[in-house]
């Protein structure tokens, strides 16, 4: 019988990252018609977004980049209302955007359902084209990352990043997005110099060593990104992770940063990078053990700085994917089926 490393399925997965999101990329104009074809001529009332697990992190980059876009608000839905309390929307001239890997997680087809018969336009992002929620949907980004099969999601993953940037420009009307063609172009390669670079997760993962809590923060545009290194971290071993911004990090809960806890944050310029900036700051003067992510050179898991802040999220997300995996195999743990997860999980 052969033998398969642990996180073989993992890292062949990652790996395929940087074709994902060239193919991506290459679909651009033809995703953007497809979905400005569904959409009302005018721009949105205000927008919702469906979501649970990691696609409920790359929504939250989602509520950012659209909100950028449109000037609208932009809601993450809460699906209980609709499946469990019967609350029914009232939601002329509003989109609504389902976000599931599988497309097969009921609550997500079910409430987008719902919404569309509320009145709201609806588009879909998933990886199968002809899955349940792409069939309920007016409009849908299908992400075409193929089968993924290891529990953590990846490619899928920064492939739902990629595909609310192009839902933003969908939307967009001038510009509004700290990003162009030029930063598409320089995504993919800096994806793969990531992935060709694995010293640096290596060594941070000996700084977070057993360490039975984290916490990951970012702001704005790469909050998503800081929730989703979270995720990947508390699936994958067992650590008790938080992710949050660093401004509501400030409003108390930082009185947890003692005691060489392990902090990991993420920033791309931009805007919010002096807030990050106050926050690690503020961590370090209390004990924390700080993990930067960010595009510098003396970062502890840089990311390059080709891809500018909004886009950056995805190359964030991958150096957490790293440190995840890192972490996970330090501590004994397949990366590839952590604790006996499944790989779809079919709330209500």
């Amino acid at each position: 019988m052969t033998m398969t490393a642990a996180g073989a399925q993992m890292s062949a997965e990652m790996a395929e990252q940087p074709r994902v999101l060239a193919a991506l990329a290459a679909r651009r104009d033809e995703l953007i018609a497809h979905v400005r074809g569904a959409l009302l001529p005018s721009a949105p009332a205000g927008i919702v977004l469906v979501a649970r697990g990691s696609s409920d992190n790359a929504a939250v980059f989602g509520r950012y980049v659209l909100e950028l876009a449109t000037r609208r608000p932009v809601a993450l839905a809460a699906p209980s209302l609709v499946t469990r309390y019967g609350v029914q929307d009232r939601l002329d001239g509003w989109l609504a955007v389902g976000v599931s890997q599988s497309g097969r997680t009921p609550e997500i087809v079910s409430v987008l359902e719902s919404f569309g018969a509320a009145g709201a336009t609806t588009v879909a992002i998933t990886n199968d084209r002809d899955s349940a929620l792409a069939h309920v949907a007016a409009a849908t980004i299908d992400t075409a990352a193929g089968a993924e099969k290891a529990v953590p999601a990846t490619k899928t993953v920064t492939a739902q990043f990629a595909a609310f940037a192009l839902l933003a420009e969908a939307l967009a009307g001038g510009d509004e997005l700290p990003w162009g063609t030029d930063a598409w172009s320089a995504l993919p390669g800096a994806v793969a110099s990531i992935l060709a670079d694995e010293a640096p997760a290596r060594a941070a993962a000996e700084v977070v060593g057993d360490a039975q809590g984290l916490v990951a923060i970012a702001r704005g545009l790469l909050l998503g990104a800081a929730l989703e290194a979270a995720l990947k971290l508390k699936e994958m071993t067992g650590i008790l992770a938080e992710g949050a911004s660093a401004a509501d990090f400030l409003h108390g809960p930082i009185a947890v940063v003692r005691r060489e806890l392990p902090v990991l944050t993420l920033s791309a310029g931009g805007p919010v990078a002096a807030d990050v900036a106050e926050f690690a700051d503020a961590a370090r003067a209390r004990g924390g053990r700080v993990l930067a992510i960010a595009p510098d050179a003396g970062a502890d898991l840089s990311i390059p700085d080709s891809v500018p802040d909004g886009l950056a999220a995805i190359t964030a997300t991958v150096r957490a994917q790293q440190l995840a995996r890192e972490v996970s195999l330090l501590r004994g743990i397949d990366p590839d089926s952590p604790f006996g997860l499944s790989k779809v999980t079919e709330t209500h």
